[in-house]
């Protein structure tokens, strides 16, 4: 295995994997608005251009979200569709989207809602959008097995009914107080996307490819690769008839490109020389450079840590728990403390990082209803021979790294320590790991481990390709740390269409993922709820949630009352708490630290693009609400 070095930041350009960084002479920035089209035809300064999430679109033709391996990140999810509620991050609340308010519930015990829909929509044909498009999407995804929402769909939903072209009501299995969450998006979307009844009601829906589509947002198709490297989206005519129309007003760009340049180095050249406006995500090496070759570039903070740390999803090691040897805690709990996070974290992120020990990302609003908290109990867990594996004092080692490094701006104080770099993290203990591992059979011959069964281990971790770079760059710290422990680990990159189709189908031992939703409020009900063993489905078949097939049946009877009760319950902390405290002794995937988002923005061409400074929303460029941030990007004509 190639061993993947990452100097911090500090230490100028740096090599990322086995690729070398372009000098400074190959990233002088081009002269502001020398372009005076893009590659496309369309003219720079009407363009907003966009990093594809998950790079080239290994199926460019096909636009179908219900098909399995489908990727809609490259501007269907973000510019063109609408899900029925959608999500303000300034607020942390939902907002009424394609339906004009929240769920009305009409008894008691939450089974039976009334939902008033926008009114004035049309679709990019000139169709209206009606009741009858809303009950349509809800009965061809409960009448086709074939589509993996389907079970889920028909678990939670019984049916839906048109009261009027505008009115519908929703009938649940159980109670179901949450409605707008089980059905809208609150994170980065949601599976129940509202298809035109008009177009889809002649087609078969595990076949359709639905391209190109007809769309219900302020932007429709206009062009794209065939190798699927951009999607080009225009400013529809009738905007007015959108829901950004009516929610935000009129967009200011003519066009949204959607453009993948490859490998980082690529993206960065192209964002260098003004042929980029957002960057989804690049590592700290890459802004450093970026930031030295084009002034009009700027990260989330303007000093350190430059990422924005409150993203809500959280990076860290999956397992397929169904699997052996990953089927015991034992042998998760001992890969663990062969783990030398601190190490990780460098390598990583150049130590950017925010550790967390739990199964809810370490945002500033989380730390302070539960990490905090929690601590005491933490330093008092103890595993089943009486090991206590928690290190409160990892922010602080990793704070005295950075500062004898010569990184600046680190405090000195333990708590503002804690505050920025995580509560603490597991103890790095390969000696306990041994002791572990041997009780369960495994053993060691010369330097590598050897399965119970006398084989070799062999560890493969999935991990994304030339996307999500947090998560790519992680797989490698950890398969680092696991060979130094002596298993002989690997990274296997893969595109996003097989990387998530894999941890779907449960086609996979070891992952470097993020699970099926993140956390952003003190209910965690988002994060925690995917975990109940409802979801878990044979290896093979497609599971819409726990992807890692973990069956508990304690905590899957506290997310049953976790369902029962409404997101401002009293009991919804000390039962979110008690949840945790299941996952770490259960330790289904080791959590190790919130995503830092270093998403850069070029405001050569655009400004008004939100910051800490200007925090009208967060910088999640991917999410479903893209499309509201987009419509208040403005023109830069200074």
């Amino acid at each position: 295995m190639t061993e993947i070095s990452r100097p911090p930041r500090r230490r100028g350009i740096a090599v990322l994997g086995a690729a070398l960084f372009m000098t400074s002479t190959m990233l002088t920035a081009a002269p502001a608005f020398s372009q005076e089209t893009t590659d496309v035809g369309t003219p720079r300064d009407q363009t907003l251009i966009v990093d594809m999430l998950n790079a080239r679109v290994a199926n460019p033709g096909t636009m179908n979200p219900y098909q399995q391996g489908v990727t809609i990140n490259q501007g269907m999810h973000q510019m063109a569709s609408a899900l029925m509620w959608d999500i303000d991050t300034a607020s942390g609340k939902q907002i009424p989207d394609l339906a004009a308010t929240m769920p009305e519930p009409l008894n008691d015990n939450y089974t039976k809602f009334r939902v008033k829909l926008r009114e004035g929509l049309t679709w990019s044909d000139g169709k209206p959008f009606t009741a009858d498009d809303v009950v349509f999407t809800a009965d061809m995804i409960a009448k086709t097995d074939s589509i993996a929402y389907s079970a889920a769909f028909k678990a939670a939903i019984k049916g839906f009914t048109k009261v009027d072209d505008h009115t519908i009501e929703i009938e649940t299995t159980k109670p179901t107080p949450r409605l707008s969450l089980v059905l809208g998006s609150l994170i980065y979307g949601n599976p129940f996307h509202v298809v035109p009844k008009h177009i889809w009601e002649k087609e078969d829906p595990a076949t359709f490819t639905n391209f190109p589509p007809v769309t219900i947002s302020a932007y429709k198709y206009k062009s794209s690769d065939p190798n699927g490297s951009w999607f080009l989206w225009e400013k529809r005519d009738d905007w007015k008839n959108s829901d950004v129309g009516q929610i935000v007003g009129e967009p200011k760009a003519q066009y949204v490109l959607f453009r993948s340049y490859g490998t980082e180095e690529k993206r960065v050249l192209a964002m260098a020389q003004n042929q980029m406006d957002i960057l989804t995500d690049i590592s700290p090496e890459s802004l450093d450079i970026l930031q030295k070759q084009n002034p009009k570039v700027q990260a989330w903070f303007k000093g350190f840590p430059y990422a924005n740390l409150d993203d809500p999803c959280e990076r860290g090691i999956h397992f397929n728990t169904s699997k052996p040897p990953y089927d015991k805690a034992e042998t998760r709990w001992a890969l663990a403390l062969a783990m030398n996070l601190q190490q990780a974290s460098i390598a990583t992120f150049s130590g950017m990082l925010r550790a967390s020990p739990l199964a809810l990302p370490p945002t500033k609003v989380l730390m302070d209803t539960y990490h905090k908290p929690m601590v005491p109990w933490l330093k008092e867990f103890a595993l089943a021979d009486g090991y206590k594996p928690f290190d409160p004092d990892y922010a602080v080692k990793l704070g005295e790294q950075l500062r004898s490094e010569g990184v600046e701006a680190i405090p000195t104080d333990p708590d503002q320590l804690r505050d920025l770099l995580g509560v603490g993290w597991w103890k790095f203990d390969p000696e306990q790991a041994t002791k572990m591992l041997e009780a369960q059979g495994f053993k060691k011959e010369g330097d590598k481990w050897l399965l119970p069964d006398g084989k070799p281990w062999v560890i493969n971790i999935l991990a994304p390709a030339d996307f999500e770079v947090q998560s790519q760059r992680l797989a490698f710290a950890a398969a680092n740390e696991w060979a130094a422990f002596g298993i002989d680990a690997k990274v296997q990159q893969m595109q996003d269409g097989p990387f998530f189709t894999a941890e779907n189908t449960g086609n996979y031992e070891v992952g470097s993922y993020w699970g099926a939703s993140c956390g952003i409020v003190p209910d965690p009900f988002v994060r925690l709820e995917g975990w109940h063993k409802d979801y878990v489905r044979p290896n093979g078949t497609a599971a819409s949630s726990n992807q890692g097939r973990y069956v508990d049946e304690v905590l899957s009877a506290k997310i049953d009352t976790l369902r029962s009760i409404p997101a401002d319950d009293p009991q919804i902390v000390p039962l979110g708490t008690e949840m945790l405290k299941d996952l770490v002794k259960g330790l289904p995937s080791i959590e190790m630290f919130g995503t830092s988002k270093f998403v850069p923005v070029n405001e050569t061409y655009w400004k008004n693009y939100p910051s800490a400074d200007n925090y009208y929303e967060g910088p999640w460029w991917w999410w479903s609400n893209f499309k509201f941030i987009a419509a208040k990007i403005e023109p830069n004509k200074g």
